[in-house]
């Protein structure tokens, strides 16, 4: 498989690289690059803060007549998000660091200049040093005097603490002990009182009770005795009634089902006819059989209908 981006190119053999014109561009030409802005800073024309690290679409160029040990400066041209103010910075190659040129000022610089002052001064002393060798004995008197000084005020400071501040361990751990055993013995005095009170309420609750209970003993009046019954008792008890069965066992529901007839009231006042019995002989007492209410009570209602149905036989026979 062939390469799809092919590397080598292909030169004729006539090929003479001095006949290429050369492109003639100016010193300080620009170039659009990409970047992200190098510190912390304000615009100037609108206050807008811009942070450390943004982004933005930048013009390059190389600032003439400015080289540090042969490397060039360059200087970069950003807008301002807010009012696309031109904010211009360049390289600072000697501090590894960049400079705020022109259109917005740079924050956080307080430690930064104090660094840079320090070097300052320590640079100067270095040269009068190296030019004046009496300035080399001054200055080893007052930084010995003023290291001296340091000292005494540090040991004023730690007697300070000390007698300020002393701290005896082993007092404070007798201390601790003490109070913990003093801590224990008050808890074991508290438990004994209540146990000792749970148990004085207890025996007082007690005698209360069998107080109570003796004279409600001495109140009440004696139990009669009681009486045992005789094996022969259960024959002297009167007989339960027996149970009705099917309802119709009283006297009252049955004295609605027996009718007397109408025909044989008639001929009872008529008198008796030629060709019958007397009334004395066999009608009464077919009459007095089927009259429930001449039944005995303890009869049942079966009874009872089988006696309604023999008189209606022999009412009906005559």
């Amino acid at each position: 498989m062939s390469e799809r981006k092919v590397l080598n190119k292909y030169y004729p053999p006539d090929f003479d690289p001095s006949k290429i014109p050369k492109l003639k561009l100016p010193k300080d030409r620009q170039y659009v690059v990409r970047l992200m802005a190098p510190f912390n800073m304000r615009c100037k024309t609108c206050g807008e803060y811009i942070y450390k690290g943004k982004k933005f679409n930048a013009r390059k160029e190389t600032v003439q007549n400015e080289v540090y040990l042969g490397l060039p400066i360059f200087r970069f041209y950003i807008k301002c998000t807010r009012c696309l103010a031109e904010i211009t910075f360049k390289t600072d190659p000697e501090n590894t660091d960049y400079t705020m040129e022109h259109g917005a000022t740079r924050n956080f610089q307080a430690e930064k200049l104090l660094e840079e002052e320090e070097k300052r001064v320590q640079k100067e002393r270095e040269d009068e040093e190296l030019n004046n060798p009496m300035k080399v004995l001054e200055n080893r008197t007052k930084d010995s005097k003023l290291e001296m000084e340091v000292l005494e005020n540090l040991q004023e400071l730690k007697d300070l603490n000390q007698r300020q501040a002393h701290v005896d361990f082993e007092a404070m751990l007798r201390q601790h002990r003490l109070s913990e055993e003093e801590l224990q013995q008050r808890q074991q005095e508290e438990d004994e009182r209540e146990t000792a009170a749970l148990l004085e309420e207890a025996q007082k609750r007690r005698l209360l009770e069998d107080s109570d209970s003796e004279d409600e003993a001495a109140s009440a009046p004696p139990a009669p005795p009681a009486l045992r019954p005789q094996p022969t008792a259960i024959l002297h008890e009167a007989p339960k009634a027996r149970r009705k069965t099917d309802g119709l066992g009283s006297r009252s529901q049955l004295s609605g089902l027996v009718v007397v007839k109408k025909a044989k009231t008639e001929a009872e006042g008529a008198g008796p006819q030629p060709g019958q019995a007397p009334p004395g002989s066999g009608a009464p007492e077919s009459r007095g059989a089927a009259d429930p209410a001449s039944l005995p009570r303890g009869a049942s209602s079966l009874g009872q209908l089988g006696a309604y149905g023999d008189s209606e036989d022999s009412d009906n026979s005559v």
